[in-house]
């Protein structure tokens, strides 16, 4: 009986998806050091825990694995290792089970749904998590999966499993801090001053709100032209984004936006002032310093060099 609750604790639909940054060095170590330059992807098994809805995962480690170019129903993937690799990851810490597998696709594939369904061994409901490990847009990158089983509408026909999207997100304990720290300073220049520092993250923070705002037009463009099928899950969706949009419409909310935009002009405006003042200042005794050393020299005597021989 207990065996029962808790499979179907675990089983519960995964709410979100937790990744610690020792997953993401070692799934790019990986990719670099078997598919650099290729157009091959990597795979391997996620370690970690599951509670309460949320994965955290937490380890991670590659597993041979080959697939078929012109036919993706052929693909090997190397189980004696795994259960190798496994036996050995218990052995050091006992708390991390399998979790599910992670690809570095960049996106999913056919037969991923197969690779999926050896997992269900492990685990009932595993995660399966795509790294874009050549990342061309800002943002997380970490896409993360589970499946669920697609009832058709039609009893005739068989219901089949599809994939589910689930948020994602990167977190670090207090120990793998300290060391994302130290591999970041020979990525980021520390004399960069934190001002500079916080306009960078706000310009890259409004990249990417950019970049999910066309995605978005463009897939309504789609829906438009009738090339996507209408789903009313994600309209639901755009319909909560667009109802905590705040009403910017509002006389008193427009009159304290320009109020607080002077202000701050104000302020930039007196600071330039305050820094001509100065400057100017700086000048002017620059120039009476000069006056007063060459009057000094030329109060100085002249000396007359004696001859020489005598």
């Amino acid at each position: 009986m207990d065996v029962i609750k808790t499979q179907q604790i675990s089983a519960r639909p995964i709410e979100k998806v937790i990744v610690h940054p020792l997953v993401l060095l070692s799934i790019v170590d990986n990719y670099n050091r078997v598919a650099r330059d290729t157009r091959k992807r990597v795979i391997g098994v996620l370690l970690g825990s599951s509670s309460k809805g949320t994965v955290d995962v937490t380890n991670s480690y590659a597993v041979p694995f080959e697939e078929d170019d012109k036919d993706p129903s052929i693909w090997f993937l190397d189980h004696n290792y795994h259960e190798s690799m496994f036996s050995m990851f218990k052995r050091i810490n006992a708390k991390e089970h399998v979790v599910g597998w992670y690809s570095t696709g960049p996106k999913l594939r056919e037969n991923d749904l197969d690779i999926h369904g050896l997992f269900h061994d492990y685990v009932p409901n595993p995660v399966l998590i795509i790294i874009d490990v050549q990342p061309k847009e800002l943002g997380i990158p970490t896409k993360a999966y589970y499946a669920v089983e697609e009832v058709k509408e039609n009893a005739t026909q068989k219901s089949q499993k599809v994939f589910v999207h689930v948020p994602s997100e990167i977190a670090a304990h207090e120990v793998e801090e300290i060391g994302v720290e130290h591999l970041l300073r020979d990525v980021k220049d520390t004399t960069i001053s934190t001002l500079a520092t916080e306009v960078t993250g706000k310009l890259a923070a409004l990249k990417g709100l950019d970049a999910r705002l066309r995605e978005i037009r463009a897939y309504l463009d789609l829906v438009v032209d009738g090339k996507l099928p209408l789903n009313h899950e994600i309209l639901y969706h755009l319909q909560d984004v667009f109802n905590l949009i705040p009403n910017l419409n509002v006389a008193e909310l427009i009159k304290s936006f320009a109020v607080k935009t002077n202000d701050m002009m104000l302020v930039i405006y007196l600071s330039s002032l305050i820094r001509s003042v100065i400057a100017l200042h700086n000048l002017i005794n620059n120039k009476m310093l000069n006056k007063e050393h060459e009057k000094a020299e030329d109060a100085k005597p002249a000396t007359i060099p004696a001859a020489a021989g005598s």
